[in-house]
């Protein structure tokens, strides 16, 4: 019978990378001076890595947090398709207690790393409206699919390349998206048309807003219908992303610059 350190040797051997989630200063040292390629992925570069991804949010799911440090180091060029990657992070509090083995391919590299770095509105705002958009994608209202746009960022420009469709119930408030109760009314506010439009900060700004983007040059996968035209459209007038719930088939999409970064479906999320 092998010992424990047989498996775990094969777990990291001949890797050619190792990403590192948030380490300590002694922690980091150990690997500094290793022969394979050491890329820390953190809030702050607080031990002064040579390669290093910023990582905006924490990430609660180890998963998304792995996902968004390979795409990340990826975007930069520190790893590339075929590179075995070691993934040193944590997953119960108290420091570095798990290595997980990877594979860097393009089915990594689903756009999470861009929507979250790259995007105007701060991240922790992009992450609590797709949270709402992926809830909503569970659960349906009342039980019955819905569709839903979120428009989030550049909140001005947005307004001004769009019009009410109706009496806007967030015209006088400052509420934030992430609040429980507001993100309730969000839910229930979804069955009826138009899009909700949230600033950089999470203040939302309206809803039902009939976006008047002008659709040519925009270029969407076969099969997807107005709101998402719409959505990818104001993104490409603005600098806003919009996060889009498909009535049809249950998907969450996000689109920048025009184009399609991120799609996910909330039943494997």
């Amino acid at each position: 019978m092998d010992s424990l350190t047989d498996p775990l040797a094969d777990l990291v051997a001949d890797v050619d990378a190792a990403l590192l989630f948030s380490p300590t200063s002694s922690f980091y040292e150990r690997f500094a001076n290793g022969g394979s390629e050491v890329v820390v992925v953190a809030p702050d570069n607080d031990v002064d890595a040579e390669t290093f991804v910023d990582l905006p949010l924490p990430f609660d799911n180890v998963k998304d947090r792995i996902r968004f440090g390979i795409e990340g180091a990826m975007d930069a060029d520190l790893v590339s398709e075929g590179d075995e990657v070691a993934c040193v992070a944590s997953v119960f509090e108290g420091g570095s207690d798990a290595v997980v083995r990877v594979t860097v391919d393009e089915s990594i590299h689903t756009g999470i790393f861009d929507l979250f770095a790259n995007s105007r509105a701060e991240p922790s705002v992009i992450r609590d409206v797709f949270e709402v958009a992926i809830e909503l994608g569970q659960k349906g209202q009342k039980g019955k699919p819905v569709g839903a746009l979120f428009v989030v960022g550049d909140a001005g420009k947005v307004m001004n390349k769009s019009r009410p469709l109706s009496y806007n119930p967030f015209e006088k408030s400052h509420v934030h998206v992430g609040d429980p109760i507001v993100n309730v009314m969000l839910k229930e506010f979804s069955r009826l048309d138009g899009a909700f439009v949230v600033s950089d900060s999470g203040k939302i700004v309206s809803a039902y807003r009939y976006l008047e983007p002008a659709a040519e040059g925009v270029d969407i996968p076969k099969g997807l219908g107005a709101r998402h035209m719409s959505g990818a459209a104001i993104t490409r007038d603005t600098n806003s992303t919009a996060i889009v719930l498909s009535e049809s088939d249950g998907l969450v999409r996000a689109f920048k610059a025009g184009e399609l970064v991120l799609e996910i479906d909330p039943e494997e999320y």
